[in-house]
Formats: structure tokens, sequence, C-alpha cells
């Protein structure tokens, strides 16, 4: 039994011990807290989980849509017209796979577990990794910095651990980014894998004496609690994309049309491939095409172009990138169609088989830190909440062919520098000065890595 209803009893009222004030009183145990939705007046538990109310006969089952939400039974057919999991129009800014990079014309036969690997082959690819990663730099700068937008937040005593690290994070991003003269006016951030929009959040409170910039957040996800809301009255103005970025061509978003404003790109743990959709959408021309030419829709089902689009699409390109800083990582999640460092990988004598090797290698970075008898080291990622910011782990580790957990730790990481020199040489070969660095300590976040860049000469 994953979750159980708990009477509303307790006077400590802080949603972990008891239900806070006017919200659901169901305790839901993989979170280890109550449930944070508001009651209607007089019910104790919310719509989604009504069901643990005593003596109700009303039978809540998973959305079809979704499983991860549910639905009264006699109600799921007026419900699947509203959720928010069904099949919408698609926006004008969808173009199917613009960011994917090409096809690969056969999925990879290798695509085989690293345990499931013979001892000489996991040999051959180490060998291959070592001759790759020299004349590399393989210690990277130190670059924990603060920004005093959020030194109240960062002080409040009211904070758990979870919300220090996410501050400390987010308070050296945007030190980082300060450094690097990208915050300031005239300008659009594009938040990718915004999740709730924390990030563009302290953006906006460390440029309040600042004008005319806006937001992008980007999320495929549909997020509650997501805190851009609080800014809709404000002279910065947020618009959240709901799309995924492998299909957001940037140069038909309505905000940016006709803008000669640049557009800086920010992440915060973009994980995997992410990071290479979120560099293609920025950097490579993606507004070739009318949506008519692209659309795989019949004409009557494709969305129209007003006539602002129509006037500004000829020859249109992609808006001017004026720098990005991304907290890397889950290199594992990495996918060779949508890597950007190809070109870097082949003038390494490497191909599609090694790059697969390596990002599964590079899981052992973070996952192999543990002692000898299998306990986790004392800054493990053990939070619940840290944990679910990742994508899971799923590659099991070969212990008894490739020594240590410290030299599996090791060997992680290379994987890992290798994979982002790649991503250097892609943004070094359109002209931005780009820096790897750790941007906070491995006690706050094991992925502490922050790829930054900026163009190279003034734009």
């Amino acid at each position: 039994m994953e979750s159980k209803a708990i009477p509303q009893e307790s006077s400590l009222a802080d949603g972990i011990n008891a239900p806070l004030p006017g919200r659901c009183g169901f305790y839901v145990e993989k979170k280890r807290r109550f449930c944070k939705m508001i009651v209607a007046a007089g019910n104790m538990f919310c719509g989604e989980h009504a069901s643990a109310e005593n003596g109700s006969k009303k039978r809540r089952i998973p959305c079809p849509l979704d499983p991860k939400h549910t639905v009264f039974e006699d109600s799921l057919e007026k419900h699947l017209k509203k959720c928010n999991s069904r099949e919408k129009p698609k926006p004008v800014y969808y173009l199917q796979d613009v960011n994917a990079g090409p096809a690969l014309e056969d999925r990879l036969e290798y695509e085989t577990p690293l345990v499931d690997r013979s001892k000489t082959e996991l040999d051959m690819h180490l060998d291959k990794l070592r001759t790759a990663v020299k004349g590399l730099s393989c210690k990277l700068c130190h670059s924990v910095l603060f920004h005093p937008a959020l030194n109240d937040a960062l002080n409040d005593p009211k904070n758990g651990d979870a919300a220090s690290k996410h501050l400390k994070q987010q308070s050296s991003i945007l030190g980082n980014m300060e450094a690097l003269h990208l915050l300031g006016p005239n300008r659009c951030f594009v938040e990718f894998g915004a999740g709730k929009g924390k990030l563009s959040h302290w953006i906006h409170e460390a440029m309040k004496t600042h004008d005319d910039y806006h937001f992008l957040l980007v999320e495929r996800s549909s997020t509650r609690f997501k805190v851009d809301g609080k800014h809709q009255n404000v002279g910065a103005q947020f618009e959240r994309l709901q799309v995924d970025i492998q299909h957001l061509d940037l140069s038909k978003v309505p905000l940016l049309r006709g803008k000669e404003f640049p557009v800086i790109g920010v992440g915060k743990h973009l994980c995997g491939a992410a990071t290479d959709l979120a560099l293609r959408c920025l950097l490579e021309r993606s507004g070739k095409k009318d949506v008519a030419e692209e659309s795989d829709q019949p004409p009557s089902k494709r969305p129209r172009a007003s006539a602002e689009e129509e006037q500004t699409s000829p020859g249109r390109t992609s808006p001017l990138v004026g720098g990005l800083a991304i907290a890397l990582c889950c290199h594992h999640r990495c996918d060779w169609r949508h890597y950007v460092g190809k070109e870097f990988f082949q003038e390494k004598g490497l191909g599609a088989a090694q790059f697969d090797a390596f990002q599964r290698m590079s899981s052992w970075a973070t996952c192999g830190q543990r002692r000898a008898n299998g306990e986790p080291l004392s800054h493990a990622m053990t939070n619940r909440q840290e944990e679910e910011e990742h994508e899971p782990i799923a590659e099991a580790e070969p212990d008894d062919m490739v020594g240590s957990a410290g030299d599996r730790e090791h060997i992680g990481r290379l994987c890992k520098l290798l994979i982002d020199q790649g991503r250097v040489h892609y943004l070094e070969q359109r002209g931005y000065k780009t820096t790897l660095q750790y941007y906070t300590s491995t006690d706050v976040t094991l992925e502490n890595v922050l790829l930054t860049a900026i163009p190279a000469t003034p734009q």
C-alpha cells in the first residue's frame, strides 16, 4: 500500500506531520508528506483522493490518457474531453523532429547493457577512451559564485536540506551569468526543461532594476505549482511553451517574431539528450520552411498562419543567441542521433558504437560512488526530491571486470568530459567562447558542471 489517509489531528500542520491548512488530508507514502491539493470547504480530501473518505461509494480509476492521475469512473467520458493529457492542436512553433538531428538509417545493433558485454570488448572501449581524452584538460576550474538576489532565500531558517541545495545551485548559476554579462535588458531568456520555472523566477528577481526583458519557459509536461504565474502582472513577459524541445522551432514563437533582441538559453539539470536538443534549437537554423511544407497533417488540419507570420516568414532565421548557461546532468540519457558532437567524435576516430558505450559508462561517475561494503558515500544523492529531479539510472555495473568503485567513478567522469567536449567543439565551431566549470560542490549535487557560452566576437 503506497499511501493512506490520516486525520488532521496534529497541531504541527507542516505538510509532513500533518496536512497544511486547507489542504488534502491524504498522506502520500512515496513522497513522505501529505497531498498539497486544496480541498473544498467542509471536505478533508481533494478530488484526487476523495475515494479515501469513509463511506465513499465512487470508484476512481487511472486515466487512460495518463495513468499518473485518476478520475471517477462514472465521470470518465467527461474527463477525457478536458484532460490536460489529451491530444491538442499543434502550436505554430511545433515542427516535428526539427531539432532531432539526422535520422539514423538503422537502430544500433550494439545497444547492449555493459553487464552483458565481454571483458575484451570493454577493454577495447576503455583503450579508445584513454586515447581520446589525451590532450584534453581533465581538471575543470571551480566557479562557485553567489548572487545577492537569493540572499534572503538562502538565509531563510525554514529551508530544508533539499531547498537549500537548489538555492545554492540557482545562486551560482546566476552569479556565473552575471560574470558573463548575460543578465541585462533587451533580451529574452529561454529556460529549457523549466519545470516549475524557478530558475526564471530568480533571474527575474535579479533583473528588477532593468526594463524590456522576457521569458520563455519550455517544458513538455504539464506542471503544477508553477512560479511563473506569480509574475503575470509585472513588467516582464512570461510565456510557457508546453512542447518537447525536439519539436520546438524558436523562429516561429510569436514572442520572438520581428524582435531584434538576443535570446539567452538557460537550464538547470537539463538531462542527457535534452541539452543537445536545446543547443540545436538555439543555434541551428530551424525556420527554413513554412509549417505547410513540413507538416505531415492534411492541409485542412494544418495551423493557419496569422497575417503577422505571413509577413515575416520569407527568409526568416532563428533568433540571435547572446549566450547560454546550462547545468548538465544524466549523460547516460544522451542519444547519438541528437548528439551535437558527432564531428568531434569522428575526429577522434570514434563513432556511434563508442558513444553508446561511453554514455552508459558515464553513469559510473555518480552511481559508482559507494564504499566497499556497498553503502553510499555521505555526499551521494539520498534526498528523495533530488533523485526525482533526474532520470533514473538503469545501467548495472560489471563489478568483476572494471576495477574498483573508484576506478569506475574516474572512468565515468572521463566519459562525461569527452561527451561535454563534443558540445564545446560544436559551440566553438559556431563562434562561441565556451567553458565547462564546476559551479557548485559535490555535497550539493554530484552533477555539478555548468556549460557556458558567449559570442567570441561582439554581436
